[in-house]
């Protein structure tokens, strides 16, 4: 009986002091049948991150010469997972703020045919320690990707989310800085089925976060209205878990 593969990805940049930890709560085990891999996609760290990586157990890394953005990491994270040959991708921050141990929740509505696109959401959950000005950009930046998908989203800017394959082939990121708006927005304009997973969720202890507000906004805004302008495929039919097809493009993964 052959295996299927669900690859876990973490994007980071300079996560030395964190990485680990996340990758020590990945689950090795998801259902029978699954393997489970760890991928790092190393965004131009200047600390220790893929060291620290490796030393933890990930199987995968892929390091980038100059830091490119966390765009450029997560779309290199699923062409990275596809030529792994992943069947599930799993998406997860790697500053620790997420709970990987509950990586098998987030993936199960993949696993069982009902979504193609997962998000674990921390406002169906549980929020420990989010400042109000992060809590009040999140309700934002959510309530306008409901207003424009005209649909119900709980949480647009989750840093946990899982892809079928095909989700993971089709999925299009228009831009390097972020990608949290325009990912949710391009699938569900091709007719992705997506559902929200609650999570419970603790804000980082050490290290920074990149974003800085006008940055963000700078860049989001404009990377939304440019994605809401071009026309999409609709996807034909919904096949949850497509055979494995080997992708061969793309920088080396280093095993």
């Amino acid at each position: 009986m052959v295996n299927r593969k669900l690859v876990v990805f973490l994007p980071a940049h300079n996560e030395e002091l964190n990485i680990g930890a996340v990758i020590s709560r990945i689950p090795r085990q998801v259902r029978p049948g699954w393997e489970v891999e760890v991928l790092v996609i190393d965004d131009g760290s200047t600390d220790r991150t893929a060291e620290a990586a490796r030393a933890a157990g990930a199987d995968h890394i892929v390091q980038f010469a100059r830091n490119q953005g966390l765009g450029a990491a997560v779309r290199e994270g699923l062409a990275a997972s596809l030529r792994l040959g992943a069947d599930i991708g799993l998406m997860i921050d790697a500053d620790n703020e997420y709970p990987a141990e509950e990586i098998p929740d987030v993936v199960a509505p993949i696993l069982e045919g009902r979504a193609d696109y997962t998000m674990g959401s921390r406002f169906k959950g549980v929020i420990r320690g989010m400042k109000l000005h992060r809590r009040i950009g999140n309700v934002c930046f959510t309530f306008l990707q409901c207003v424009l998908l005209r649909r119900m989203i709980w949480d647009g800017q989750s840093g946990m989310r899982g892809f079928s394959r095909e989700a993971m082939e089709r999925a299009d990121i228009i831009h390097d800085y972020n990608y949290a708006q325009v990912l949710t927005l391009n699938l569900l304009r091709q007719g992705f089925r997506m559902e929200e997973v609650p999570i419970s969720y603790q804000v980082r202890t050490q290290g920074q976060s990149f974003i800085k507000f006008r940055k963000y906004m700078g860049n989001v805004l404009p990377a939304i209205w440019k994605e809401m302008r071009r026309p999409v495929e609709r996807r034909q039919q919904f096949q949850s878990l497509k055979p494995r097809m080997h992708l061969q493009h793309g920088p080396k993964v280093e095993e």
